[in-house]
């Protein structure tokens, strides 16, 4: 998972790990399970399929201002996705080379709540006058790490992150914990055999007592079959609020994909097959039902 320190993306993708590592016990968890069964060598060994931000649909922020760091890493803008339900947009960005993960960033559709959340969400967002990525030198993979890290607006109140969570739980997850890592996910068609199906990796999960989001069915399958993911459900941690309350909230979760090798490549030798050859992209039904793995209804049933 580490990578060389030698560009700012390499800079800016440890930071993100080793922060989202320390706050996610399940990262430890997993990993050190694995390295029990000899499944992995080192964390190294493991390879991130992708990881994904949530971002809010107001002026100065959102997808637009995101995606400025990662374009100019050299990542590709991809696919669009739409999830009605949630009032969400997302667009995934395919790294400048391989052994990088891909970015999914979805955004709120902030004009699509009703008007007390927009109150609220605007409340905290209206002072950023100006895209914040803009005053970033993106050379600088320090820089972007500390940005990654840094609230952009006030500690919301209880009061507003409970009236958030009533309408979206999205809208409140992002409200407090702000640009922080949402997730990470496992390629579990590159592990050795044995783990390397969801099936079977699932039920090594369930065995270390990891818990799983069963929105859709653990495993979700897209519509081709050919790419299959499952999470595990966020753990509550307690938050202080700006009005001195704590409350336990949702923070990011692990997610596990197993992308299945194209039809036209299925003749290869195991040992020829690389990224190329298999299913790249997202699936808006998938990626519907993962959304949840911070959602309440996940957290407190699973």
């Amino acid at each position: 998972m580490h990578f060389d320190e030698n560009k700012p993306l390499d800079v800016v993708l440890n930071d993100l790990f080793d922060h989202y590592r320390a706050h996610v016990s399940d990262v430890n968890k997993i990993t050190d399970a694995l390295l029990a069964k000899g499944v992995i060598g080192s964390q190294e060994d493991i390879v991130n399929d992708h990881i994904a931000f949530r971002t809010l649909g107001v002026p100065h922020l959102g997808i637009k201002s995101f995606e400025k760091i990662f374009l100019a890493f050299g990542y590709e803008k991809r696919d669009y996705y739409y999830f009605e339900g949630k009032k969400l947009d997302a667009y995934w960005f395919s790294p400048p080379q391989e052994g990088y993960p891909r970015i999914f960033v979805s955004e709120l559709r902030v004009q699509d709540l009703s008007s007390k959340a927009q109150e609220i969400i605007h409340k905290y967002t209206s002072s950023i006058v100006e895209d914040p990525v803009d005053a970033i030198n993106l050379e600088n993979g320090q820089e972007v790490a500390d940005f990654l890290q840094k609230p952009l607006w006030d500690l919301p109140t209880s009061t507003d992150y409970q009236a958030l969570l009533a309408e979206s739980e999205y809208a409140a997850w992002v409200i407090y914990n702000r640009y922080y890592l949402n997730h990470y996910t496992i390629s579990i068609h590159e592990l050795k055999d044995g783990y390397n199906t969801l099936e079977e990796f699932n039920s090594f999960l369930t065995s270390i007592g990891v818990k799983l989001n069963n929105s859709g069915g653990v495993i979700k399958t897209s519509d081709d079959g050919l790419l299959r993911q499952s999470s595990t459900v966020s753990a509550l941690y307690k938050a202080l609020f700006a009005d001195g309350q704590e409350l336990e909230i949702a923070g990011s979760y692990v997610e596990f994909a197993e992308r299945s090798i194209l039809p036209e490549f299925t003749h290869l030798a195991k040992s020829e097959i690389g990224v190329k050859h298999r299913r790249d992209g997202f699936e808006t039904n998938n990626a519907d039902k993962i959304f949840e793995s911070t959602y309440t209804t996940q957290i407190k049933g699973a």
